[in-house]
Order: C-alpha cells, then sequence, then structure tokens
C-alpha cells in the first residue's frame, strides 16, 4: 500500500512537470518563458609507474539536465523545474563512486496578489538516481565492507507546500509555506530495514514517513551575471512544528556557476550543504569542478 501511495504521488509530479513542459510548446509563447540547459564533462588523469609525484589513474564524468518552463497570463501563473544531476569518478583499484546525484522536479501554481507577491500552491520531489554506499565500513571482525545506505527513491521526498511566494524580478523568488506535508520514502527494503530507528527519521519497519503539519521556505535564484557567467541556486528551509527544536530545521543548499569559455565549452563548480537531523547530526558537503560541454537556450532577456 505504501509503495503504490509513494508510486501514484510521484507520478503526479513528473506527469505534472512533463505536462508543463509539453503544453509549454504548444501553447501561445507569449506567456511563456521556458530556459533549457545540458552538459557533459569528462576528466581523466594517468601516471606511469615510474611517476614519483605519487597519483591514481582516474576517469570521470559529471552530467546535468536543467528545463525551466513557466507561464504567466494575468493573474495566473504556472512554473514547472525539472533539475537533474549525475557524476561518477572511477579511481584504478577502486569501484565507480558517485560524485554528483540528484533529481528535483518542481510544479507550482501561482495567483498574483500584488506586483510583486502570489498565493501559490506547489509539489515538490527530490530523490536520487543510483545507490549511494558508505565505504570501507570495519565489520567486529576488523575486516572492511561497503554499506548501502542510499538508492533510487530511498530516500525521497514529496511536498505539498501552500502559501505566499515573494517574486520581485525574473530570477528570484522565494515561497513561504506555513502549511507544507511532507512525505519521506524509503522504498528499498535493505536500507529501511537496516536500523533499529528506522533510517531518514522513519519508524522501525516503516517504509514511509508523513509530516503534516510544517512549515518550508523555498528560495531560487538563477540569473546569468555577465554574457557568459550564469549563477543558480535553491535552498530549501523546512520546519516540522511538532519537533521545532532548532536543531531539527532541515537545511539544503544548491549551487551551480557557470562560465563559457567557448560557444560550447564551459567551466562549471558546483556544490550542496545539507543539514538534515533524521539523516545525520553533521553538515554534508558535495562539492565538484568540471571542464566540458554545454549547450543552453532560453526565448527571453534576463532582467537587470
Amino acid at each position: 500500500m505504501n509503495k503504490l501511495f509513494f508510486m501514484r504521488s510521484a507520478l503526479i509530479v513528473i506527469l505534472s512537470v512533463a505536462a508543463g513542459v509539453v503544453y509549454g510548446q504548444d501553447a501561445d509563447t507569449t506567456y511563456w518563458k521556458k530556459k533549457f540547459k545540458v552538459g557533459l564533462n569528462i576528466n581523466q588523469a594517468s601516471f606511469s609507474s615510474n611517476w614519483v609525484g605519487g597519483g591514481v589513474n582516474s576517469i570521470g564524468f559529471n552530467s546535468l539536465l536543467f528545463y525551466q518552463a513557466n507561464y504567466k497570463k494575468g493573474k495566473h501563473s504556472w512554473d514547472n523545474t525539472i533539475d537533474l544531476a549525475y557524476g561518477i569518478t572511477k579511481n584504478e583499484g577502486q569501484g565507480a563512486r558517485k560524485s554528483v546525484d540528484y533529481i528535483l522536479l518542481d510544479t507550482k501554481y501561482g495567483r498574483e496578489l500584488s506586483a510583486k507577491w502570489n498565493f501559490f500552491t506547489s509539489l515538490t520531489f527530490l530523490s536520487q538516481f543510483t545507490k549511494g554506499y558508505s565505504y570501507d565500513v570495519e565489520r567486529p571482525d576488523g575486516t572492511e565492507y561497503d554499506s548501502l545506505v542510499s538508492n533510487f527513491m530511498a530516500p525521497a521526498y514529496l511536498t505539498s507546500s501552500w502559501g505566499a511566494e515573494y517574486v520581485p524580478n525574473d530570477f528570484f523568488k522565494l515561497r513561504l509555506s506555513p502549511f507544507s506535508p511532507r512525505f519521506t520514502f524509503v522504498t528499498d527494503d535493505a536500507i529501511a530495514r537496516t536500523d533499529e530507528a528506522g533510517p531518514y527519521g522513519l519508524d522501525a519497519g516503516k517504509n514511509t514517513r508523513s509530516e503534516w503539519l510544517a512549515f518550508q521556505a523555498f528560495a531560487q535564484f538563477n540569473k546569468d551575471l555577465t554574457e557568459n557567467i550564469n549563477l543558480k541556486w535553491n535552498y530549501i528551509l523546512f520546519i516540522n512544528y511538532e519537533t521545532f527544536d532548532i536543531d531539527r530545521w532541515d537545511h539544503r543548499f544548491d549551487l551551480t556557476l557557470t562560465a563559457k569559455v567557448h560557444e560550447f565549452v564551459d567551466v562549471t563548480f558546483g556544490g550542496i550543504l545539507i543539514y538534515d537531523y533524521d539523516q545525520v547530526d553533521e553538515l554534508q558537503i558535495n562539492q565538484f569542478f568540471t571542464l566540458g560541454i554545454l549547450y543552453s537556450w532560453q526565448n527571453y532577456e534576463e532582467e537587470e
């Protein structure tokens, strides 16, 4: 039953975003602002056997896809976002290990209240593509193994938010949602059943968790700083009213800075900061820097 509910919920998000993309292609483009980016970065290093400076042979890649289709007509708006990234690195003597991995799907309806404020309701989905491991975990007998800690849809977060949105321009939006029920899913039983207390805040033996009474703030920034440099970041704050202790507030900050060095060649710097008490009571940091190929397109001019 839990898995069926999850599948239906995820399908609603995916179809909503896809509908925004498809409808945005056929509708009157006067009302649509669309932006698209896709990139692939490959890195490689090798050393001869007599290389005295030390090093390890490696190869890896990072990929990203971003699509945004925002509709605005009169007092009504409908914004849809697909934001995906995945990368792996393989060092000699080790298996492939992820360098970045996330899925963000978001669809939002808004109704204008004033020049810069909207009422809105939204649905946001967060997960990852593939398995994640904690490497070189030591057993009681001293041997080591790689422990499975995450997977596709394990965890996955589905958040329905209702509230007010501040929109001063095209490149910045801030949502304030005093009612934001969130559902956490861990559909991989090998992960969900590994901890007596349950991983990711789940109760022991459960695959889902519901947080009905919650607040969420969601800030989005996406702007071309110059003709060749783009800065994009998202920040999400989630507060469960039932566990209002500030140490249990969830924070997630995603940042990507992209600079074009040629028409299709780019340098990308990015990172993710996460603090989630239900995962680990510490700040989690992921950072990447790549050189590769980027194609981008949009059908509107950026505001100053």
